[in-house]
């Protein structure tokens, strides 16, 4: 990503990529590529398998590292994110231990380096199907996420240990102001008029949020893990319906939020995809499907209710997970995404439970 605009004196992101500890200058260095490689093949051949080719280095962002190596059976993944989200290789842990069927089970983990070695899990879903037959397939797939979330419940305290955000209603007022301030920092530096009306008018939302948060904290449905975005390529599926086999992955975004956030994404990018509005079939036959996953715990109305109402509140979670990003390479550098952070939160204003702004 690049950007126009310039800046001045030591930013965070500057601060941050100056540590040794992670960032691009490491990642792309022959050290820590010959490190990593060598990490690598040592645990592939503890997993009874070897490295049949170069490795190559398809993602490299300030934010994590991703190394891809050919082996006898199939490609693998070395992931290394940076300090932000470095909670995901502890996570693969606890998911393989929790719900092993849903997730691609990790090769290798190493906690303190922050290192997880993933295989091939699937197909991305968006490589697959499309338009009607993208409804069509998170009718099955989006139940599987939903048992997922259900085997996570008990595990609340064990993802906060882990250092997952907590983005539960309770702690959600708290989180609107430092969307807000995230926002505004976009604001004062780079908004025009509009930018500055529209974050004044978000933020005038505040009292309507608490009370959101205030309902959403007396759900009929407890607290889980959100992926925070569940887009057709962080789904890898394998086979065909009826047997379709269903895992997820790229976990870095996900916090400890009411379980229905997650359709924020989820079921967003399908309307955006389909242009269709929210209350279209195409939309509802998904979400029902979804929700009957969790139809022991409430009235089907009550469920509909607690979904549309956490993707509301799941709009400010996106927001500071774009922040995230935006201050792991600072705004100048971030180019069209550094209004991600603004658009999410302006997504508040939106008539929409399921607009996404970014």
């Amino acid at each position: 990503m690049t950007g126009t605009a310039g800046t001045t004196g030591t930013t965070r992101a500057e601060s941050r990529e100056a540590d040794p500890g992670h960032g691009t200058a490491l990642w792309s260095s022959a050290a820590w590529r010959r490190s990593a490689v060598s990490w690598l093949d040592e645990r592939l051949a503890a997993a009874g398998t070897e490295r049949t080719g170069e490795v190559t280095q398809p993602h490299l962002r300030p934010w994590g590292t991703v190394l891809r190596a050919p082996t006898a059976n199939g490609p693998v993944w070395l992931k290394a994110p940076g300090p932000d989200t470095a909670f995901e290789v502890g996570l693969y842990r606890l998911l393989l231990r929790v719900t092993p069927e849903r997730i691609p089970p990790p090769i290798a983990v190493d906690v303190e380096r922050g290192w997880v070695v993933l295989p091939d899990g699937g197909t991305p879903l968006g490589d697959r199907v499309d338009g009607a037959a993208l409804a069509d397939a998170l009718v099955t797939v989006l139940p599987e996420y939903g048992r997922l979330q259900r085997d996570l419940m008990p595990h609340v305290r064990d993802l906060r240990a882990l250092g997952v955000t907590d983005m539960r209603a309770a702690v959600m007022p708290r989180r609107f102001d430092e969307a807000a301030h995230a926002a505004g920092e976009y604001v004062e530096r780079y908004g025009d008029p509009s930018d500055r009306e529209t974050h004044r008018r978000v933020t005038a939302m505040r009292g309507a949020f608490v009370s959101w948060s205030e309902r959403l904290a007396a759900a009929s449905v407890p607290p889980s893990l959100d992926h925070n975005d569940l887009h057709p390529w962080n789904i890898l599926v394998t086979g065909t319906a009826p047997a379709l086999r269903v895992r997820f992955y790229d976990w870095g975004d996900s916090v400890v939020a009411h379980p229905f956030a997650g359709m924020l994404v989820a079921l967003g990018f399908l309307r955006s995809r389909l242009g269709v509005a929210p209350d279209d079939p195409a939309i509802l036959r998904p979400r029902d499907a979804y929700l009957e996953v969790f139809g022991d715990l409430a009235p089907h109305a009550e469920l509909v209710e607690e979904l549309e109402l956490a993707c509301q509140v799941g709009k400010v979670a996106r927001t500071l997970v774009w922040e995230r990003s935006i201050r792991a390479q600072g705004h100048a550098r971030a180019g069209e995404f550094a209004r991600a952070p603004l658009n999410s939160f302006a997504s508040l204003l939106a008539d929409s439970w399921i607009a996404l702004g970014a």
